[in-house]
């Protein structure tokens, strides 16, 4: 009796162990097939995006002309200063373009 005993837990252990064995061969199906389903987007999706937003830059820089600054307008709203930056003359960001970004008066006189 006792060995009939071992035996349905060494059969049981087994059946056991082998459902583990399935479930873990389904969790790696699953997940061989989420990676192939995000390697497809990736090369579908993603990179001919990339690839049209770097063609729509390309074709906008041909076209924009580089030579000719906006005309300047005072809004006041935009030009409120409460602090004055802490380098410099305090007027200008960190990341002054003299070509892009206007000061409160106006543009800078480009030196070209």
């Amino acid at each position: 009796m006792a060995a009939l005993g071992r035996l349905s837990g060494i059969l049981r252990g087994s059946l056991a162990s082998r459902g583990r064995l399935f479930s873990a061969a389904a969790t790696d199906l699953e997940h061989a097939s989420a990676a192939r389903s995000w390697k497809i987007l990736t090369f579908v999706v993603a990179l001919p995006g990339v690839a049209v937003c770097m063609l729509n830059v390309y074709l906008k820089m041909q076209h924009h002309s580089h030579d000719e600054q906006p005309e300047f307008v005072p809004y006041e709203h935009l030009r409120f200063r409460t602090k004055k930056f802490p380098w410099g003359d305090g007027n200008k960001s960190l990341f002054h373009n003299p070509h892009v970004n206007p000061l409160p008066t106006g543009y800078e006189e480009s030196e070209h």
